[in-house]
């Protein structure tokens, strides 16, 4: 991944900090009557094949609800570090050993590198190279029941990568189990994403559409392919009913057949507009499947789709596919996109905008934008279904410009995200000067609580990747240089 160089100069800091200290609360206008704060239960149930709930998938679980449960930076000043890697780090993962687990592409040779983070400080303890491949290949990955990252590499192998103390006391990544997907995966495609199911076995989708599942453990490997000219851009969830597929022409939910095959039981499609458009990396939605609901807590999948004008958000029956809603969203903004997955958590569903933001590098394939640039619009919405699923409404919508994928704390329910300034107040555009603020968000009404600028420049650039909550209360941001470690007190 080519990152833009910049070198940010600490003397703007304090300046930059006075510029934008109202900026806070200016872009999060609520409607009158906006829903007093709820709890934002159930979750989707535990996978027993996955690490922890909330740092086991770049989406928090294998449901993708990008949530957690863990509280976050708690009482006292903020601040952050940051770790640098050289390296753009999408996947911050923490096993149940409490160390986190960082997937990253280097800024120069882009070979993807695992990286063992220190406990304490954050720093590299050790690290793996992989086979390099495609852009988003190898983006996605998760950490399994014994903590091992789950991921496949540029040899279209399935891998999961140990951590663990040498004989002489120093800490090695090294590969605990190898499948080859070679079979099923042709060499011009890639794994763009994968997930466990509940019998242990890894369920992966392509770039081209072809979605398969693997066991490891017996070597089968089964798939299907979607129908002609359906890409898979974004990563897969699954949940005990089946794994939810997005394409860049549908929402799908498969499941195995008693010889482990994958089938299709539902398709929806979805408005996918012209072509792509500028802050998205696909032509179509650019959304992680979210399972959600008030029952189960996967009662339902929500997507945002790719329509023209005004994006919506389209929410599903996990049982049958029949649509519950079709409702849009980031309309305070005017951006109309959204390459992000929602938060989704029992009844209400949250959409940050990435319309109009700069990627310094694109996947093969993405093809041109309409147009071909646009500002920055950002935009943050909450959307509530009613209690009976006969329909949606909108709870409140801002202009809050998020540069990450927020995450939902239900310990204190509380949005974490990290948000892009504009350099000048007021205005749209970006810029390699442009400074980031960490900022905590009250769900019930989309106000910001709580913010603290983490730096200024391209250095800090989080790209609209996902933090996460470690254990210990800090959180951990990717960047295109590396990792924020952001905490308090």
């Amino acid at each position: 991944m080519a990152v833009p160089s910049a070198r940010p100069r600490a003397r703007r800091r304090p300046l930059v900090a006075a510029l934008f200290s109202a900026l806070a609360l200016a872009a999060t206008a609520v409607p009158a009557g906006a829903a007093p704060t709820a709890d934002f239960a159930p979750v989707p149930p535990h996978n027993p094949y996955a690490g922890p709930d909330g740092t086991a998938t770049m989406h928090g679980d294998t449901g993708s609800s990008d949530t957690t449960p863990l509280a976050g930076p708690g009482a006292g000043n903020l601040s952050s570090k940051r770790v640098a890697l050289a390296s753009a780090c999408p996947t911050v993962l923490v096993g149940s050993d409490g160390h986190p687990v960082v997937l990253c592409t280097p800024i120069f040779g882009q070979v993807p590198t695992v990286h063992l983070l220190n406990l304490a400080d954050g720093s590299s303890l050790t690290t793996l190279q992989l086979t390099k491949g495609s852009l988003l290949g190898g983006v996605y990955a998760y950490l399994d029941d014994q903590d091992r990252l789950v991921v496949v590499d540029g040899s279209r192998s399935l891998l999961r990568v140990a951590h663990r103390k040498d004989a002489s006391g120093k800490w090695r990544l090294s590969v605990d189990r190898s499948l080859s997907l070679a079979s099923a995966v042709p060499a011009d495609d890639a794994v763009t994403g994968l997930s466990p199911d509940w019998q242990g076995r890894v369920w992966f989708a392509t770039g081209n559409g072809v979605v398969g599942l693997a066991d490891d453990r017996t070597g089968q490997v089964s798939t299907l392919r979607l129908p002609a000219g359906e890409r898979v851009a974004n990563s897969i969830s699954t949940a005990p009913e089946g794994t939810a597929v997005t394409s860049t022409h549908a929402t799908y939910l498969l499941t195995a057949a008693a010889d482990g095959t994958p089938r299709i039981a539902w398709r929806q499609a979805y408005d996918r507009g012209q072509a792509r458009k500028p802050g998205l990396l696909s032509w179509g939605s650019g959304s992680t499947p979210t399972f959600l609901g008030p029952k189960t807590g996967t009662d339902y999948v929500a997507i945002v789709d790719n329509a023209d004008t005004t994006v919506r958000l389209k929410v599903y029956r996990t049982d049958g596919g029949a649509e519950i809603c079709s409702i849009p969203v980031l309309q305070a903004s005017g951006g109309p996109g959204s390459e992000n997955s929602p938060i989704g958590a029992g009844n209400s569903v949250f959409v940050a905008g990435t319309y109009g933001y700069p990627y310094p590098a694109l996947p093969d394939g993405a093809g041109p934008s309409v147009p071909s640039s646009a500002d920055f619009a950002g935009g943050l919405t909450r959307v509530d279904i009613r209690p009976d699923g006969t329909g949606c409404a909108t709870v409140w919508d801002n202009t809050l410009r998020s540069a990450a994928v927020p995450k939902l704390s239900t310990a204190t329910n509380t949005l974490h995200t990290v948000v892009r300034d504009p350099l000048i107040p007021g205005t749209k555009g970006t810029g390699i000067l442009d400074p980031y603020r960490y900022v905590q968000i009250d769900p019930a009404t989309g106000r910001v609580t709580r913010s603290q600028q983490v730096g200024v420049g391209s250095l800090y650039d989080t790209l609209q990747m996902a933090g996460t909550v470690a254990p210990d209360g800090a959180y951990l941001q990717g960047t295109v240089t590396g990792v924020l470690r952001i905490t308090a007190g």
